[in-house]
């Protein structure tokens, strides 16, 4: 259940969206659809301070980052959830009684017309998201027992490397590896590089 203060900034955010006039807002979603559907490669948050200003709205910059990233997230969190146009309205309202009938009929003729091209390529992202490697560590020890080490008392390398996950997360996993699969390891990861440096 949402806290109380929660409810009171997902409530300042949707007044501050009830503020634009409806063709603003509009043009503002478009914005947004446009990246969430592969079209962008982004946000371009000054254009659309532009845009607002031209119409008249003044927001300061933290209402409108607020109001860039609330639509950002309820629109990803309707195209992975696949949602139609009547649910998506639906959820809105759940989290906030502050939303005007002409802000949800936008978002709703909005979301009638783009939903299915933004649930594609959030599937789409979901399948090729891949981690980040963020660190690497490795470390040089003795084998005491070991399931690759024919005998005991050979050196081993082993290897631990933190990966930020799309969602954010952060694991870490570590393996082992005989001397000689480092130095192959090793090897391919020169290769790797001279290859990258090439592109």
């Amino acid at each position: 259940m949402p806290s109380a203060e929660h409810s009171l900034g997902t409530d300042i955010v949707v007044e501050n969206i009830c503020r634009l006039n409806p063709d603003i807002l509009a043009e503002h979603c478009h914005h947004i659809l446009s990246y969430l559907q592969g079209k962008t490669k982004g946000v371009d948050s000054a254009e659309i301070c532009d845009i607002f200003q031209r119409a008249g709205v003044t927001l300061d910059h933290e209402s409108l980052q607020s109001i860039v990233r609330f639509l950002l997230l309820s629109f990803r969190s309707a195209g992975k959830s696949e949602l139609s146009a009547d649910d998506f309205v639906s959820r809105l309202e759940e989290g906030s009684k502050k939303w005007s009938k002409a802000s949800l009929q936008v978002l709703h003729n909005l979301w009638s017309e783009h939903g299915g091209s933004v649930q594609v390529q959030q599937a789409t992202q979901d399948l090729l998201s891949a981690g980040r490697l963020v660190d690497m560590q490795w470390k040089l020890g003795m084998a005491v027992s070991s399931d690759t080490c024919r005998s005991l008392n050979s050196p081993f390398v082993t290897i631990l490397l933190k990966i930020a996950e799309p969602t954010g997360q952060i694991n870490q996993k570590a393996f082992e590896m005989t001397v000689p699969q480092f130095q192959n390891f090793h090897k391919q990861m020169k290769e790797l590089a001279a290859v990258m440096e090439t592109i």
